[in-house]
């Protein structure tokens, strides 16, 4: 397939964005239960939310790029009792009012105690809101991941391990922003939120590598003898259907060579894993946050070419028949 450099964007952009607050929320939580240190509400989880709605927006503005007729964007919600496009877009926006709402709660201290847990767990707005998101989160990778993993006939997609890689990829990322973050506002929450980062960029590197090795063993169900009906063992194609270029030609093949196609895999796989492990272990023995932040940018450079690489390596059943091309 070509990959989309607007969707390439939007699933990135936004899955940092999950990340972030799935981080926020986790901290809040652990400090509820006396596991991690209380925060400050204004400086940390309000301007953190903000930084959450930085990425959330900038991805919405991405996909924008990606339609023919943006004043009719809003048709896209009316399908969601079938298509999982429209749950995207029905839970994305969701995911970030309410967001906004919690980082709002936080800055301005709007937090009241709601109700007490043996009178020692103390349980505020912020935190029931923030629970709803949590949910909104993973629903929202879901439904992303599930726009691909539905499409049967492009079986690099059509996986459970396409659903499991959106989720821990956006978590990763999400908690190595968060280890930056936490390093510049000076949090307790460092080392937790760097441990966090590690763990979950190592399970996404095993589910990652698992899909790699599936998709290299497809056994494809068409083939030139299937698309045209013939048994004959022996079917040469001389012509790409076309004597021209053609939408069928520039939107179902990324185009790229096979050296490139494979340097783009060693660079996601190098960018993406071992590299922001390695800067968040220095990170913590040196205590610097720009380390933690140079983690995240090259885990994030790394994760548009993973994303180029998902949509790169489906192969469109269409192109059977315009291979030469």
């Amino acid at each position: 397939m070509h990959p989309a450099f607007s969707v390439i964007f939007l699933t990135t952009l936004i899955g940092v964005g999950q990340g972030l607050f799935l981080a926020l929320y986790t901290g809040q939580l652990y400090s509820v239960v006396n596991v991690l240190p209380v925060q400050d509400s204004h400086s940390f989880y309000g301007l953190g939310s903000l930084l959450t709605l930085v990425f959330l927006l900038a991805g919405l503005v991405a996909s924008v790029f990606h339609l023919g007729r943006p004043e009719r964007a809003w048709r896209t919600a009316t399908r969601w009792r079938s298509s999982w496009l429209s749950r995207e877009v029905i839970v994305l926006p969701a995911f970030i009012a309410l967001t906004a709402l919690y980082g709002v709660i936080n800055y301005y201290d709007l937090n009241p105690v709601l109700f007490s847990l043996n009178g020692e767990i103390h349980v505020e707005l912020s935190l029931v809101v923030g629970g709803v998101n949590t949910v909104l989160a993973f629903a929202l990778f879901f439904c992303t991941a599930m726009i691909y993993a539905c499409v049967k006939f492009l079986q690099e997609w059509a996986t459970p391990l396409t659903v499991v890689n959106y989720t821990l990829l956006g978590s990763a990322s999400g908690f190595s922003l968060a280890t930056a973050f936490a390093a510049y506002t000076g949090s307790g929450l460092v080392a937790f939120y760097a441990a966090w980062a590690v763990i979950i960029t190592l399970a996404a590197f095993v589910t990652r590598i698992a899909s790699l090795l599936r998709n290299a063993n497809i056994k494809y169900k068409s083939s030139l003898r299937s698309a045209i009906g013939i048994r004959h063992s022996n079917i040469q194609q001389k012509s790409c259907g076309f004597m021209a270029g053609s939408f069928n030609t520039r939107e179902y093949f990324h185009g790229a060579t096979k050296r490139k196609f494979r340097s783009v895999k060693w660079t996601f796989l190098l960018l993406v894993f071992p590299l922001p492990v390695l800067l968040i272990g220095i990170g913590l023995g040196t205590s610097q946050a720009q380390v933690f932040a140079l983690a995240f940018a090259i885990q994030y450079l790394g994760l548009l070419a993973e994303r180029w690489f998902f949509f790169a390596q489906a192969r469109h059943p269409q192109n059977l028949y315009y291979q030469t091309a």
